[in-house]
């Protein structure tokens, strides 16, 4: 019998609350899930109703900067499911989802792009950064294979 699910592909943007997953046919996003609450907590019964739901042909997700627990359970959860179910993983860097503004760190760092590094920069607690947000479309050009956590600052 052929699979009759809808065929999509998934973004996850994990890396502080809410989680946020975005589900996008031929590109175009058509629901977006938002979570509040821990990743490791949330991953699990969301995909399970995702995947019941959905014929998934591409994981995407913000690999970093964010939160450190929050990047590497991204990372593990959906290297695991990319392997597990033969599904293509992508990544770009967090700053695609919030305009390109500081992300923050510790303290008064926060975490900035500048001439496509990243790097943490002290700039107080004045600067204004934007929430993550799921794109109406998916630029999956704007996505590689690389998709190694990006573990700016050292654990701490």
């Amino acid at each position: 019998m052929p699979n009759s699910k809808l065929k999509v592909d998934i973004l996850v943007i994990a890396l502080s609350s809410p989680l946020l997953i975005g589900v996008y046919s031929d590109k175009r996003l058509i629901n977006g899930i938002t979570r509040e609450g821990k990743s490791s907590d949330l991953f699990a019964t969301l995909f399970e109703d995702i995947l019941d739901e959905y014929d998934v042909t591409g994981l995407y997700y913000a690999n970093g900067p964010g939160s450190f627990m929050s990047i590497k359970m991204g990372y593990v959860f959906l290297s695991a499911l990319s392997i597990a179910k033969d599904i293509p993983l992508f990544a770009t860097d967090a700053f695609a989802f919030n305009n390109n503004t500081p992300i923050k760190a510790i303290g008064k760092n926060h975490y900035i792009k500048e001439n496509n590094a990243i790097i943490m920069k002290m700039i107080g607690d004045s600067v204004k950064s934007e929430a993550f947000a799921l794109p109406q479309k998916l630029e999956s050009g704007a996505f590689n294979m690389n998709h190694q956590p990006l573990y700016i600052a050292p654990a701490v």
